[in-house]
């Protein structure tokens, strides 16, 4: 096909694919759920300052959306978040050091050592919680809530398939 016969803006494809979209539309919502954490007074002083900082990142998310009530290993921690082991053995260490997990033996193997939250860090999963619910109201706001309820149906079936 001739260059010529191309629109003038061939390549606007690149900017508005749907994955593009998605992933702008996780980071969006990511940043929303971190600033309402951020402000709110039930997460531990220490843990809404890191939030406000922006040092808590959506790599740090991953931890709590993946992270058992009862602990995990880190490799389920890893594959659960699509990470390396490594990578997510640095995100552990760093929400150790926060106070938000901490390591203990697994009941099941001695040789294993489980990822487990600390009361500090249950506070930041209950938080984390009610700014996902916040989240999710503001986006069915903003959008409607029979379009907001066709995204969902078909993120569900296309994250099914």
């Amino acid at each position: 096909m001739p260059e010529a016969s191309l629109p003038a803006d061939h390549d606007a494809w690149r900017q508005t694919h749907l994955g593009r979209l998605l992933g702008h539309a996780m980071r969006r919502f990511d940043e929303r759920v971190l600033e309402l954490m951020a402000h709110d007074v039930e997460v531990p002083l220490a843990l809404s300052n890191l939030a406000a900082r922006a040092q808590v990142s959506a790599a740090h998310i991953h931890i709590t959306r993946h992270l058992s009530r009862d602990g995990s290993r880190l490799t389920e921690l890893a594959e659960r978040a699509g990470m390396t082991k490594q990578a997510m053995g640095a995100l552990v260490d760093q929400c150790e050091a926060w106070g938000l997990v901490t390591r203990g033996p697994d009941p099941l193997d001695a040789r294993a050592r489980r990822v487990l939250f600390t009361a500090d860090g249950l506070a930041w999963l209950d938080a984390f919680r009610g700014a996902v619910t916040q989240a999710e109201k503001e986006f069915r706001s903003s959008v409607g809530d029979e379009i907001a309820t066709v995204v969902t149906i078909g993120l569900e079936a296309y994250t099914a398939g």
